[in-house]
């Protein structure tokens, strides 16, 4: 069985600039097509605009508040708000709180940095 609790999965920085925990992934256990993190975003923070030619994307907003961009559509995000993202689709992320914003990333399939495509510097 492969359990992992967050706080023990290490923090790494991804290609757009997000902090992530990978909680599930080819990496580190028996899944294969997809990959489940703890994204964390800084108060006052984003990501930069980029896209995945490859995966499809699910944020689940879990604590704090944020803007999100894909395309042309700007949304306010708050907890519990879940987020379809389509491949080739550019997106980025802000935190418009006074808190940590924190949200569940699901990939498929699983996240790569060679299949993030940044769109701004």
């Amino acid at each position: 069985m492969d359990l992992k609790q967050l706080s023990a999965v290490p923090a790494f920085i991804t290609k757009d600039g997000s902090e992530i925990r990978e909680l599930l992934a080819h990496r580190n256990s028996a899944i294969r097509h997809q990959s489940l993190a703890e994204a964390r975003v800084p108060v006052g923070g984003s990501t930069q605009e980029h896209y995945h030619p490859r995966a499809e994307e699910i944020y689940f907003i879990t604590a704090g508040t944020g803007r999100l961009r894909i395309e042309s559509e700007t949304r306010e995000v708050q907890p519990g708000d879940a987020i379809a993202i389509p491949p080739g689709r550019k997106h980025k992320l802000w935190n418009t709180g006074t808190e940590t914003l924190r949200l569940l990333c699901c990939c498929s399939p699983g996240y790569e940095h060679s299949d993030t495509i940044l769109t701004e510097p």
